[in-house]
């Protein structure tokens, strides 16, 4: 039963979205209204014919528990009468939340595209002088929330964009909660989900952690917020650097090993002998190392008691058996993850900067670009050919970068010829 007078408008129904988003806002009681945009029409369809309720399965560290939400507003804005809603929900709305694939979902070429939506509704919601909103930007870029309003206002007539930017905050958001979406029929049973509804076969899995860090809201009158558990800091862009290079980088190292050695789920890299060790290794000594160099003084995170527990509490985390997180979702889109400024390159580039040498990095890295060309393994093909032409946007010299991934593809042809002699591992 919802409680509150506020409204939340969602846009995407992923895990982040579910699991999150609209998880927090029923928890917290102080929302009478939950809209939600989608565009695939079966889920919609399915949604709406449960009464706009649906399930999403928390893992703890000791079990997993299905929690129902709802009910819910979900809508289709592929038709008019659903842009019609959709606009007079965020007129309405006092926080919003896009969950996207990426933000080049911000700006479609449809007349239901988020920034069209989003800025009918803002311009409505300055006509009638509504409640002033925040926008959560969930999606995995640094510069969400600028990229989203520039979108925005782009659609909007220069003479009321003063009005509707007085009234609106676009926020950047730290998500290291991790989740996913489980859609094998048999997993679903196996795992003893409860499915997202009674009509689906698709479940939703997430974490509990909810330590989500958003950008400093600032209004000219208070503005207090109706999902309470998010915490605001005055610059993101020192946690977002942690959540890139010491979770999202360890986690990947972890994944595409583990997947070399024939693990199936995170949860069983500790059979792999060395494995977890090196994990910590890597995520200590040359992400923490360098981010401490980096940030020294901005937050307690950036001291080496505060990053050996960041560290040793994700390494629990991503490990967690209720998760069921797997090998396969870790490693998809190698491409993207072998990108000039992503976890791998972007790490080991910061590391260097720093001094330090990123050895177990690159062997992480090294394992990612056999998974896209295998015959490196085997001793044929080069590293510089492989890698530089995922590297478009490189801002400086790769030699250093090059090199140390060639070293590391070394130690990795060693490790698994000698049948993942935990050994070769202590590369420290």
């Amino acid at each position: 039963m919802l409680a509150g007078r506020r409204t939340f408008v969602g846009f995407g129904f992923g895990p982040i979205q579910t699991g999150l988003f609209l998880s927090e806002a029923f928890a917290s009681d102080a929302f009478g209204r939950l809209v939600v945009a989608e565009v695939v029409p079966e889920l919609v369809g399915a949604v709406s014919e449960a009464g706009g309720r649906f399930s999403v399965n928390v893992a703890h560290h000791d079990r997993v528990e299905p929690v129902e939400i709802g009910p819910v507003e979900i809508v289709d804005p592929a038709g008019d009468a659903g842009r019609r809603l959709l606009v007079e929900a965020v007129a309405q709305a006092d926080e919003l939340a896009t969950a996207l694939p990426s933000v080049d979902y911000y700006s479609l070429e449809t007349a239901g595209s988020v920034h069209r939506l989003l800025a009918a509704g803002l311009r409505e919601k300055a006509r009638r002088e509504g409640p002033p909103a925040v926008i959560y930007a969930a999606e995995n870029h640094n510069h969400a929330a600028e990229i989203l309003e520039a979108h925005v206002l782009g659609e909007i007539p220069a003479a009321e964009r003063s009005a509707v930017t007085a009234g609106v905050r676009f926020l950047n958001t730290v998500i290291g909660k991790m989740s996913r979406l489980v859609v094998d029929r048999d997993d679903v049973r196996e795992y003893g989900l409860a499915p997202l509804t009674p009509g689906t076969e698709r479940a939703v899995l997430v974490e509990s952690f909810n330590r989500i860090l958003i950008s400093r809201i600032r209004f000219d009158t208070e503005f207090v917020r109706g999902i309470d558990a998010f915490e605001e800091k005055e610059d993101l862009l020192p946690f977002e650097e942690a959540k890139l290079y010491g979770h999202n980088a360890t986690h990947a190292l972890g994944g595409y090993l583990g997947a070399l050695a024939g693990i199936r789920e995170m949860a069983d890299l500790p059979a792999v002998p060395g494995l977890v060790a090196l994990m910590r290794a890597a995520f200590i000594e040359e992400s923490g190392e360098a981010l401490i160099r980096r940030h020294r003084g901005v937050d307690p995170l950036f001291t080496a008691a505060g990053y050996t527990e960041y560290a040793d509490d994700l390494l629990e985390r991503m490990m967690n058996p209720y998760l069921r997180d797997t090998i396969d979702r870790v490693t998809r889109d190698t491409d993207r993850k072998l990108g000039w400024s992503d976890r791998f390159i972007g790490t080991m580039r910061l590391a260097l900067d720093n001094g330090i040498d990123p050895r177990r990095y690159a062997l992480g890295a090294a394992a990612a670009l056999v998974t896209l060309d295998p015959p490196l393994l085997d001793g044929h093909g080069a590293v510089d050919a492989a890698l530089r032409p995922l590297w478009s946007d490189a801002t400086d010299d790769d030699r250093a970068v090059i090199g140390s991934i060639a070293a590391g593809l070394g130690v990795l042809r060693a490790w698994v010829g000698a049948g993942f002699d935990p050994r070769l591992l202590e590369i420290g």
